[in-house]
């Protein structure tokens, strides 16, 4: 049985973009080695990265938004997410929007977050680990 991982938005960004080849790859390797997971705000997020600053058609964002859903569980957010994103914040002293992601892993019962944006090795509420997967 595979860990629960969550992830977060850069990694698809990398994973649709090809200015970073050996990001890519990594990226690509992670849904083969986790149960992976990750919620409607990390889907915004990288909808909005690939039409502003990407550049890329709607369609083929459409399309790569279809295949994240095939690979990956999706997770809403919720009252409850929303709560324990306040209280990580306080706790943990990261952005609203970092904390919600970090509420909506533990809400999913996740062993990992994988992102490069938060502090690689942290433990957050004794049950979820930050992995960086791009560092070396």
């Amino acid at each position: 049985m595979k860990d629960r991982a969550f992830v977060d938005t850069n990694v698809f960004v990398y994973l649709y973009s090809e200015d970073e080849p050996e990001k890519q790859r990594k990226a690509l390797g992670l849904l083969e080695c986790y149960d992976c997971i990750t919620s409607t705000q990390a889907l915004n997020e990288f909808c909005n990265v690939c039409l502003k600053k990407m550049r890329l058609p709607e369609e083929y964002v459409s399309l790569s938004v279809d295949e994240i859903s095939e690979e990956c569980e999706i997770t809403l957010i919720d009252y409850s997410t929303i709560k324990k994103a306040l209280m990580l914040r306080s706790k943990y002293e990261y952005s609203y929007y970092d904390c919600l992601i970090l509420a909506s892993a533990l809400a999913s019962g996740c062993r990992y977050l994988l992102t490069e944006d938060l502090c690689d090795g942290q433990i957050i509420e004794n049950k979820l680990k930050i992995v960086n997967i791009f560092r070396q």
